[in-house]
């Protein structure tokens, strides 16, 4: 069974391959694009231009989780998310709150938010299993270790894939237990969270044992680090705004494994590789 609201975001997607999410960081601190949408219109703006490109869902987030990040107090979170979400679920598009804090997952879904992505799972908040049972929103069990201030100090894994698979189905266990259902619950391995280069790429290649978990998959590799290593010599990144081909690459191998939705900053070039991986396999070989 699926959940009604993936049923309605599945319904307005138009074209094959994963749903794309874009992200619109509501934070002065974001790793990549910190405080471009800080102010209010134009993270408002900025999210409608997301839809324009592409975006079938776009994801709100008031709290940066780079690593080393502070939290931002409960108060200025709600501040900085609450008018983005109301505005733009004003306007029919599909919100994700992007949020740790139960509390501002509650007030976001009042506001019109459909989805509740979680960066810790349900681990952060001891309140949040509970506020995803009796919501019914769908909710994004991201694979966690802990905040960002110390998330790197916890990237040891002698598999790493398994090991996400199987913290990831403990997750889900625990939220079945406190009364969600099967058909809320997304599942995302936490590119980059507790995690070092070597381990996103293997998780990246094993795919399609997280998709074989039976649940929608979300990947988010957007601009991040081991991306704009790749390819360069020790030392040498690529600027952050200059990895949206990058970014796409991984997009297309989610197409190829069968990922539900892909979270990205730069909307037009994901979409653009997903056709392009669409396109291929309408070939007979």
């Amino acid at each position: 069974m699926t959940h009604a609201v993936l049923e309605r975001i599945a319904a307005g997607h138009d074209r094959p391959g994963p749903v794309v999410m874009g992200i619109v960081n509501v934070t002065p601190d974001s790793f990549s694009d910190g405080g471009r949408w800080i102010e209010t219109d134009s993270a408002i703006a900025h999210g409608r231009e997301l839809v324009a490109a592409g975006a079938s869902i776009v994801d709100v987030g008031g709290e940066s989780t780079r690593p080393g990040a502070e939290r931002p107090s409960e108060a200025e979170e709600l501040r900085r998310v609450v008018p983005v979400v109301e505005a733009l679920a004003a306007d029919g598009i599909a919100v994700s709150v992007d949020t740790m804090r139960a509390s501002v997952a509650e007030v976001a879904l009042a506001a019109g938010g459909a989805i509740i992505n979680d960066v810790s799972g349900g681990l952060a908040d001891p309140q949040m299993p509970a506020l995803v049972a009796s919501s019914g929103a769908p909710f994004v069990v991201m694979h966690w270790r802990g905040h960002a201030h110390d998330m790197q100090t916890k990237a040891e894994y002698a598999d790493v894939v398994a090991e996400v698979c199987a913290e990831m189905t403990a997750r889900v266990d625990v939220l079945l237990a406190a009364g969600a259902s099967r058909d809320q619950l997304i599942l995302d391995p936490g590119i980059g969270f507790a995690k070092t280069a070597e381990h996103n790429w293997r998780l990246l290649a094993g795919l399609e044992q997280v998709v074989d978990l039976g649940h929608p998959v979300l990947l988010g590799t957007s601009r991040k680090g081991f991306l704009g290593s790749v390819g360069r010599a020790p030392g040498e990144e690529r600027p952050l705004d200059a990895r949206a081909v990058v970014t796409a690459a991984t997009s297309a191998r989610a197409a190829r494994a069968g990922v539900w939705c892909v979270r990205v900053h730069d909307v037009t070039a994901t979409v653009d590789a997903i056709d392009v991986v669409a396109a291929l396999g309408e070939v007979a070989l």
